[in-house]
This record gives C-alpha cells, sequence and structure tokens, in this order.
C-alpha cells in the first residue's frame, strides 16, 4: 500500500485516492455527478447565463456556465445476517469553466479559481436498532432526502448537511424519518458593534413518506422546526435577533400519469425557515411563506416526453425584504433514435418585490439543444448537447455570469457545447 503523509490528508483528492487503495477495490461503490463544456456570447466573450435578479433558480438547459462535479465512494465494511454498516463520502468541486488549471486557491493561480467542498462523509447501520426492525441509524454528512426540480436545479426541501438521525422506521401504514441537522451562519454583531461568533442553527425534521393515498398515488409529510443555538454572549444581546421557524410540507406523487409521474408539494414556512429550504437561518426579520411546487415528465407519443414545472412562492417579512416569484418551464424531447433527441426548453421568471416602489422583474429563456444520451429516456446519461440559447428581461434586471451582456441590454444569444453525467 501506498504511504499517505499527513499533509496529504487534507486533500480531498487524496483522501478518496486513500480509501480507494484501503480497501477492495471491487467492493467500492463509485457514484457521483459532474457537468462542464464550453460556451460563447454572441458578439464576443464567455457565454453569460441568464437568471433574473431575485430569483431562487433558473433553467439549466445550455444556462449553466460552470464546472461542477461530484465524485462519490462508498462501501459496506460490515455485514452480519440483516445487520450492516455503511460508509459513505462525496468531495464536490466548481470552477468558472475559464482555463486549464483551476486551483481551490486563486491567489497562487493567476488564470482562474475553483473551489472544493466535502459534502457527504456519513455512516449508516442498517438493523442495528433491534427495537426497529428495518430501519437505519446514521450520523456524519450527508444529503439528506432533498426534494428539487430539475430542469431549473431548485431545492425546494433540503435540509443536508451534518447531523444524525433515523430512517426507515417501519409503521404499518407509513415510513417514519428523524434527523436533527445543523448549519451555520454569520454576521452577528454583539450589541451592533464588534465582531462575535458565527451563530449555530438548529433544524429537527420529521416525515412520514410511502403513505398509500390513491391508485398508484402517494402522500408524504414533513414537519422542520428550525431553532438558533445561541452562546451566552448571544442569548445577552439585546440588538440580537434569535429567530425560530416552522416549516410544513405536504406532497402527493402520482406514478403511472400519462406515462410518467406528477409531483405536487405544497409548503408553509415562518420567520427563520423562510430564507430556505428547511434549513433555519438568522439576519432576516419575522413573516410567514407560502409555496407551491407542481412538475412531471410525460410521454407526449411514442417519441416525445416532456418535463415541466409550475412555481408560486410568497415570502412576506416584516420588514419588506420579502418577494413574490412565479415561474413556469417545460422541455419536451423528440427523440431521433435509441441515442439522439432534441430537446427544447422555455422558462419564464417573474419577481415581484415586496418594498414598495420597487419593479416587478421578468425573464424569459428558450434553448434549442441536440442531444446524444446512452439511451431514449429522458432521464438517460451521459449526454453531450450542442446548444444555442435566447433570453429576452427589463432593462439590467437580471444575473449574468459573465461581463459578455452589457448592462443595459435586454436580450442575449449564447451557444456551446456541454456533457451531463451521473452515475
Amino acid at each position: 500500500m501506498n504511504k499517505i503523509q499527513p499533509a496529504q490528508l487534507f486533500r480531498p483528492s487524496a483522501l478518496l485516492a486513500a480509501m480507494l487503495l484501503a480497501t477492495p477495490a471491487l467492493a467500492v461503490d463509485f457514484h457521483g455527478y459532474l457537468r462542464s463544456g464550453i460556451g460563447a456570447t454572441a458578439g464576443g466573450g464567455d457565454q453569460a447565463c441568464f437568471q433574473a435578479a431575485g430569483a431562487p433558480a433558473k433553467y439549466r438547459l445550455g444556462n449553466e456556465c460552470e464546472t461542477y462535479a461530484e465524485i462519490g465512494l462508498g462501501q459496506e465494511v460490515w455485514k452480519e445476517g440483516e445487520q450492516s454498516f455503511y460508509v459513505d463520502s462525496m468531495i464536490a468541486y466548481v470552477s468558472g469553466q475559464e482555463n486549464d488549471w483551476e486551483a481551490t486557491d486563486s491567489e497562487d493561480n493567476p488564470f482562474g479559481d475553483g473551489t472544493s467542498s466535502i459534502r457527504q462523509f456519513n455512516v449508516q447501520g442498517k438493523n442495528v436498532l433491534s427495537m426497529l426492525p428495518g430501519s437505519t441509524l446514521w450520523a456524519g454528512k450527508r444529503y439528506y432526502q432533498r426534494h428539487d426540480v430539475h430542469i431549473n436545479d431548485y431545492y425546494y426541501w433540503d435540509v443536508s448537511g451534518p447531523g444524525a438521525g433515523i430512517e426507515n422506521i417501519d409503521l404499518g401504514f407509513a415510513k417514519a424519518h428523524v434527523a436533527w441537522m445543523r448549519n451555520t451562519d454569520g454576521d452577528w454583531v454583539y450589541d451592533g458593534a464588534g465582531a462575535g461568533t458565527n451563530v449555530a442553527n438548529d433544524t429537527f425534521d420529521f416525515r412520514l413518506n410511502d403513505i398509500a393515498f390513491n391508485t398508484d398515488g402517494k402522500l408524504e409529510f414533513g414537519y422542520d422546526f428550525g431553532k438558533a443555538n445561541l452562546t451566552d454572549e448571544q442569548e445577552k444581546d439585546p440588538g440580537f435577533n434569535d429567530n425560530k421557524g416552522h416549516m410544513v410540507t405536504l406532497e402527493h406523487v402520482q406514478g403511472n400519469w400519462f406515462g410518467g409521474f406528477n409531483k405536487l408539494a405544497l409548503q408553509y414556512g415562518t420567520d427563520g425557515i423562510i430564507g430556505s429550504s428547511g434549513r433555519n437561518t438568522t439576519g432576516n426579520s419575522d413573516g410567514d411563506m407560502q409555496r407551491l411546487v407542481n412538475q412531471g415528465v410525460v410521454a407526449l407519443g411514442d417519441n416525445i416526453e416532456m418535463m415541466y414545472v409550475q412555481i408560486y412562492e410568497n415570502k412576506d417579512f416584516d420588514n419588506d425584504s420579502g418577494q413574490e416569484w412565479l415561474s413556469f418551464g417545460v422541455r419536451p424531447v423528440y427523440k431521433w433514435d435509441n441515442v439522439m433527441s432534441t430537446a427544447l426548453e422555455f422558462g419564464y421568471d417573474q419577481i415581484d418585490p415586496q418594498a414598495d416602489g420597487a419593479d416587478t422583474v421578468d425573464l424569459k429563456k428558450i434553448t434549442l439543444a441536440q442531444q446524444w444520451s446512452a439511451g431514449s429516456s429522458f432521464w438517460a446519461r451521459p449526454q453531450i448537447r450542442v446548444f444555442a440559447t435566447y433570453a429576452m428581461w427589463d432593462g439590467d434586471k437580471y444575473n449574468a455570469a459573465s461581463e459578455s451582456v452589457e448592462v443595459g441590454d435586454d436580450n442575449g444569444l449564447t451557444f456551446g457545447v456541454q456533457a451531463e453525467a451521473w452515475w
């Protein structure tokens, strides 16, 4: 076995390599995700990506300007009968997709920079709780039962991070899950002056899913309670806003829906939880939020599949910093054969700020892409696509990933080639 130097253990890539060397290669589960490519903007310059100012997400086909990767390694390290322990890990990396060498330390790299992160390191013990057969006891950092919309990469229910919990508690009519999660945010200032420590936020997540509701239909119910876990110094600060928050989620998944599925989620949140997708945060005022997310994939014929989404979100803060977000998107895909397809994606976002006098912002984006995939399914990956994207917006009210589109423009055209894969 190769000897790993102590300094190397602080490098995520070296740590993953050490795990591979320390275990039988054939026993390791290798999983992950990537997207990367090259693009440009009509008129010159790097590829711009179009997102309405204030919108939590953007429609992603032909509208992603970074290289992003998640590399995961996992292994069942012990098993006796029905009991087992599994170790999982994942390192993520993102860069501006501008150069060959994009280091994590931009001060040492004049050509651009990138960022790596430990996203998952956890241990899962299955059937180790004899009083709860079939359940899984886990602890560590992990993606925790995330709910998202694929075509705009929007995570509307996501409490991922360091934590611990019990999953898959069999109640007969449903599976129950409980978890304690942690996220820390900052910028707390003691009594209005001077630097303070960051604020540790706890979120307690309770879920019931796999509830039979109708033919081919299932329900999921969730409750999240978030609270700032304050230090003694923070507790004594009269100017500190100790945010708590609650969120309830009801979701219905309909299978066998026109050859695909439909998923409808209704959410209501208060105070500290409004700023995210279930995790408690600090730094804003009290208020409430209502959110509706309806999405699905349907077959429109033997050779056509389409994904769709409608989103309504209203955040109402006491300090008038909230907003109303409307979003609608479709992505029909026509399959020419088992590997080649053509996709057309249209997305519309509108942001109406709560503050008096603030302008309503909207952005319309359309992409045409020719695709080659590992199979004909809408979800088939890896995939290589050639794309062209056109967007229209109000004045300079959009968020661009580059300076290729000048301030004051109200439209933009980009084109490029991208690869995407998950495994």
